[in-house]
């Protein structure tokens, strides 16, 4: 059995449909790749719209591909939006009439939602990939708008940060400037290098990252026609990039472009592109480049066959959000043994608990995350924790979480502090999130109260939580042979709102007394 799928990318310079066979036989297979070329990042970052002529060629546009899709029998469809849309004022306007004019449904992806579907389409090229994050690994996500640094080591996610040094920004102020080609690598080295400065200063810890893969629409392709001798298709050692910029920068865009075999408009974006790897590679000391060549495309198909069962994940993408999450909580000073006590009483709730809140696989990692960055606010303020930790949040990307996630998220956290908030009463805390959301964060919330409860003292006291439901009760089984009365006398303070929430009250019962 197989599923035909169409994935398409309403992106800052270009408008991508890629068209797949998906198996479990098979895997992925790429059966068409369509590419326009549409400026819409110039635009929309500057304006903050899209002007009618854009809108039209979109509507054509996507109704093309809507047609190529009949053609092919596509079962499946995902549009995303980024940036460019992303940065548009009436954003929902726009996307109503797009789906209303072409029947197409363009949803639009958070920056952390975008990074991490690009990762996965790296996950593509499993074996390259899985070998490489083992080592010290810098992953470049360059967009049109912005970039993404984020560092592996060990196969494990260290750190990620967005920068505003996106191509078509970095283009705008180039063309401003109004200054030849053969300035672009001093200027740019000027505007990128104080932000790299920073990156190095709170997050390499004088740590060099030798392998450095590139994500981008701009220089992957150049990296495909051009390798180090003795390496594989895209890869390319930091003196032979070296080499090739030089080069580049002595030639004509009309001579490059044929060089290459690729369209004159996009040589002047892939030079600047390849400035700011040249940048980016001196500030983390690589050694050796890797453009795989894929693009969002790749990775909205990549989850979507994940999600169907079609292939088997070979990295474990949940574990790079909870890694982001403690890097978070590290910066700002979180304990990681209260952490994981506090995880090992609310999970085990939170699994017990299943037909009382109904939630699901997804609400269990933001209550995760909500263990482990219970007490980040307290590096600002410990008088107004809950607020500052809401803060704290909000202003910080978590790699593959949504908007509307990280504010149930931050809104859990910030509740186990304050007096909860209800809906109808404070609708402005609740701006952008639902009802459903609202009562997703409600019952996180209850059960991170009673967890924390249990571990106020931070003593660590007991070594092992059961929990069971029974009749209008929720036993909570401490195995300990230290004296929890404060714990006794706290949870009864917390058992209200849990009760309100749940309809039944939680109890403590200790295994072992002396």
């Amino acid at each position: 059995m197989s599923d035909t799928f169409a994935a398409v990318h309403v992106g800052s310079y270009e408008l991508t449909m890629k068209i797949f066979e998906i198996s479990k036989k098979n895997g992925l297979k790429c059966l068409d790749h369509i590419r326009h070329r549409i400026d819409l990042g110039s635009e929309t970052y500057a304006t903050g719209t899209i002007s009618s002529r854009h809108m039209l060629e979109l509507t054509r546009v996507l109704k093309e591909f809507s047609e190529i899709m009949k053609s092919y029998g596509v079962t499946n469809v995902q549009a995303y939006g980024t940036s460019a849309l992303r940065e548009t004022h009436n954003i929902n306007i726009v996307c109503a009439q797009l789906e209303q004019r072409t029947g197409i449904k363009v949803d639009i992806l958070s920056n952390s939602e975008q990074r991490f579907l690009d990762y996965k389409s790296i996950a593509l090229q499993s074996t390259k990939f899985t070998e490489l994050i083992e080592e010290p690994t810098a992953i470049i996500d360059i967009g049109g708008g912005s970039i993404q640094v984020s560092l592996f080591d060990k196969d494990k996610l260290v750190t990620t940060q967005n920068m505003k040094l996106g191509v078509l920004r970095l283009r705008q102020t180039l063309e401003h400037l109004a200054e030849g080609k053969d300035r672009y690598p001093e200027l740019i080295a000027e505007l990128v290098d104080s932000q790299l400065h920073v990156l190095s200063k709170f997050y390499l810890n004088d740590r060099t990252y030798k392998n450095l893969v590139i994500i981008d629409d701009y220089m992957s392709p150049v990296f495909q026609k051009i390798s180090s001798p003795g390496y594989d298709k895209g890869f390319i050692t930091s003196s032979d990039f070296d080499k090739m910029l030089e080069r580049f920068s002595r030639m004509s865009n009309d001579y490059i472009a044929k060089e290459l075999s690729i369209s004159t408009e996009y040589v002047t974006l892939a030079y600047i592109s390849g400035i700011l790897v040249k940048r980016i590679t001196v500030a983390l000391m690589s050694q050796l480049l890797w453009a795989p060549g894929v693009t969002l495309c790749d990775g909205i198909a990549y989850e979507y066959a994940e999600k169907k069962k079609y292939i088997t994940p070979i990295h474990d993408f949940e574990a790079d959000i909870i890694a982001c999450g403690m890097s978070i909580a590290k910066r700002y000073g979180g304990s990681k043994s209260r952490a994981r006590t506090l995880e090992s009483i609310a999970l085990p709730i939170f699994d017990k608990t299943k037909k009382l809140h109904g939630l699901g696989h997804r609400e269990r990692l933001l209550l995760e995350l909500s263990t482990i960055l219970h007490d980040c606010g307290k590096y600002i303020s410990l008088m107004n924790m809950g607020f500052c930790c809401y803060n704290i949040i909000m202003s910080t990307e978590i790699i593959g979480l949504s908007h509307r996630e990280r504010s149930i998220v931050a809104n859990v956290v910030r509740f186990n502090h304050e007096d909860f908030l209800y809906f109808d009463d404070s609708p402005d805390c609740y701006k952008g999130l639902t009802r459903k959301d609202y009562l997703t964060i409600a019952k996180l919330t209850a059960i991170l109260r009673v967890a924390n409860a249990l571990d106020r003292t931070h003593n660590h006291k007991f070594k092992d939580v059961s929990v069971t439901v029974k009749d209008d009760e929720v036993q909570i089984l401490l195995d300990t042979t230290s004296d929890i009365t404060i714990e006794k006398g706290l949870i009864n303070n917390r058992a209200s709102f849990f009760e309100e929430i749940f309809g039944v009250k939680p109890v403590i019962r200790q295994k072992r007394l002396f």
